[in-house]
């Protein structure tokens, strides 16, 4: 699943309502911030994934990755079943050099901060020689403004777009992570060649931050 230029076009002009409104599906004829966000991270994606903090139904993996990989969550989201779940993000349960990609899509910042290195160590153990690493972040305002949002609207309308309160916040976690921590932990963990992409149709609140793993 990707988007067309025209659908990219669309996207960025109506920024504003699509933040607004808060879909979680596309409608309209427009996309949701949802789909933007794992179509931006698809594309960073250079073959078998593993998605961390995979969420309801394993959206990235079946939808965007044609399954072409593995989504892991420590919490039984809707549409995910015993493989998608492990009890800590501390040991992934895959061998070493089995994945050539990794995901972070909108997580890392709700590992408690003691586990935030390990969970990077793990994620560079289970990386092909090679492979690479995945982070998407949202500006720090943006971020805190979204949740609250998205709080609000489940409390008065009923619905059911907050996921973090569905599994509830752990002491540690965090709205947002700063660039300047995420690239300190990559690095930590053996990371290099650090990059940053935008998500231009988010009127660049959004980005990710992509590393690599050497090749020996």
């Amino acid at each position: 699943m990707s988007r067309t230029a025209l659908q990219k076009l669309k996207d960025f002009i109506f920024f504003p309502i699509r933040a607004v409104t808060l879909f979680h599906d596309d409608k309209w004829g427009l996309s949701s911030l949802r789909t933007e966000r794992f179509d931006y991270a698809s594309e960073a994606v250079t073959g078998y994934c593993l998605d961390i903090g995979c969420g309801r139904d394993n959206l990235f993996v079946t939808q965007f990755l044609d399954g072409n990989g593995k989504g892991l969550d420590i919490f039984m989201y809707d549409g995910l079943t015993e493989e998608n779940i492990t009890d800590s993000f501390s040991h992934f349960p895959f061998d070493d050099n089995t994945f050539d990609s990794v995901t972070f899509i909108a997580c890392l910042n709700h590992a408690p901060e003691p586990e935030r290195d390990t969970e990077l160590a793990e994620a560079f153990r289970v990386l092909k020689p090679g492979g690479n690493i995945i982070v998407t972040m949202g500006n720090p305002l943006a971020e805190i403004i979204v949740h609250k949002v998205v709080y609000i609207y489940d409390k008065l309308l009923g619905t059911d777009f907050d996921v973090d309160t569905e599994r509830g916040m752990e002491e540690g976690e965090e709205y947002y992570l700063l660039d300047s921590e995420i690239r300190a932990r990559l690095k930590k963990a053996g990371f290099h060649k650090l990059s940053k992409r935008y998500f231009v149709t988010q009127w660049c609140l959004n980005h990710m931050i992509i590393g690599w793993k050497p090749d020996k």
